[in-house]
């Protein structure tokens, strides 16, 4: 099975990525510094070494399909999650949207990462 063209699905991925990068160590600050770090070393450094073959050119550490999407799942719930915690509602309320649309737009991607890649 081949690799479906996600691009849409990975530029709607990178926005929630982005969210979770910038808003949990945010969120976690206050509360723990070295939390807030470890939390940019678990969204940013876990998928940049670990990753399905086939899925990236470039695989660091090869995992089954299935850890990549638990991954993205990190990602998403981080978004959410840090959105309400730190955001007014309306921005939590589109943040909550966006990760919805990426479960959406991520689902050939990851039939096929769970089909074995």
């Amino acid at each position: 099975m081949d690799r479906p063209d996600d691009r849409r699905a990975s530029a709607v991925r990178f926005a929630t990525e982005l969210v979770a990068w910038i808003a949990t160590p945010w969120a976690l600050w206050p509360y723990s510094w070295p939390l807030a770090v470890l939390s940019v070393v678990v969204l940013i450094g876990l998928p940049a070494v670990f990753s399905t073959p086939g899925d990236k050119a470039h695989v660091v550490v090869a995992v089954p399909g299935w850890a990549t999407v638990l991954l993205v799942l990190l990602q998403l719930v981080a978004a959410v999650v840090a959105s309400w915690w730190l955001m007014p509602v309306w921005a939590a309320v589109l943040v909550s949207l966006l990760a919805a649309a990426t479960l959406v737009t991520e689902v050939p991607r990851t039939r096929w990462l769970l089909a074995g890649g």
